[in-house]
């Protein structure tokens, strides 16, 4: 292991291995014209001398780099909005986007260091759920990160893009309430999501403004899935005193929602009122149409990557944290209360 705090070049590597710089670079960048034998010699010191490449010049061009977006489940509707954002962005400044869903919850240093040693010049975290640890270890190799509507509220120094979740939260609730219902329900993601706190907050405040308690059973918390709705839907469905609307947190779970109802016999919008939130393809293709708070999903991937590649070339970025604006888009699936 080397004694020096002094960063490990190229020229370190090389001349422990006994071959040249350029060898040591094919190796990096996973040439194939290596020997074996050699691949794993420099792979190990590489390792040993706990090597980083270091991160492109200011003004570097970058185009022949990758950013890493990392997704913690399944591809759905609202992470492929995300990810047409940023593929359409990555086009424009001529950046690779690269996706992958998170199979290992740990982000260990020698994961970290594979990231950058393939080119990867930042980290876009979406729904993920970050630990000090895997704060440590990117830092350790100085790949920068950006988080889009993480599962847990990152330290302040971590840069983060979002939408207004509580004014969207807020808005869907006083649509509902304007058209008469009192008896809503808000149906949402994992408890400790900051975005799902700050839309239940939203619709908390909404009620609260109106003198309205929530029952027991009314607010509901699972994943951003269509079997969580269509459970959580039948649940408070199945209430004693079942609610006329329901406030569901992702058009996803909505549409399970609005299963579960159907399944009941009821009809929508005239027995019961559902708001979805993101306003994904799929918000449009159901029927009756769905009423839902539009987040800009595209352009949340568009300054997410912008941001990341800001970091990554050292250049100061406007703000650490960035929230768009989000906005309700009325369609088929809410009407005045009737029972």
């Amino acid at each position: 292991m080397p004694t020096s705090s002094r960063r490990a070049t190229l020229a370190t590597v090389a001349a422990s291995a006994g071959v040249s710089v350029a060898t040591v670079s094919k190796v990096l960048h996973g040439r194939s014209d290596v020997a074996p034998e050699t691949r794993s010699r420099v792979e190990s010191l590489l390792r040993q001398h706990d090597y980083v490449a270091p991160p492109p010049r200011r003004g570097e061009a970058v185009g022949s780099d990758t950013v890493e977006v990392q997704f913690d489940g399944d591809i759905c509707g609202y992470s492929a909005e995300i990810i047409q954002g940023m593929v359409t962005t990555g086009a424009e400044v001529g950046v690779g986007v690269v996706v992958s869903i998170r199979k290992d919850p740990d982000l260990t240093v020698a994961r970290a260091r594979d990231l950058v040693a393939a080119g990867r010049r930042a980290l876009i975290a979406v729904t993920s759920e970050l630990t000090a640890e895997h704060l440590a270890a990117l830092s350790r190799v100085r790949l920068p990160l950006v988080v889009i509507d993480p599962l847990n509220m990152p330290p302040a120094r971590v840069t983060s893009v979002g939408s207004t979740n509580f004014a969207g939260g807020l808005a869907a609730t006083q649509h509902l309430l304007s058209l008469g219902h009192r008896r809503i329900a808000y149906i949402g993601g994992p408890a400790t999501a900051s975005c799902n706190q700050a839309r239940l907050h939203g619709y908390r405040a909404a009620m609260e403004a109106e003198d309205t308690p929530v029952p027991p059973g009314y607010t509901r918390f699972g994943h951003f899935r269509y079997r969580d709705g269509l459970e959580d839907g039948a649940a408070v469905l199945d209430l004693p005193k079942p609610p006329t609307a329901i406030f569901v947190g992702c058009d996803e779970s909505a549409l399970g929602v609005m299963e579960a109802a159907r399944a009941r016999g009821l009809r929508i919008p005239e027995d019961l009122s559902i708001v979805g939130f993101d306003d994904t393809q799929i918000a449009r293709m159901t029927s009756p149409p769905l009423t839902t708070v539009r987040q800009p999903l595209r352009e949340m991937g568009a300054v997410a990557l912008r941001t990341a590649l800001r970091l990554a070339a050292g250049e100061p970025i406007d703000s650490p944290h960035v929230e768009l604006a989000t906005e309700l888009i009325v369609r088929g699936s809410t009407a005045s209360v009737t029972r």
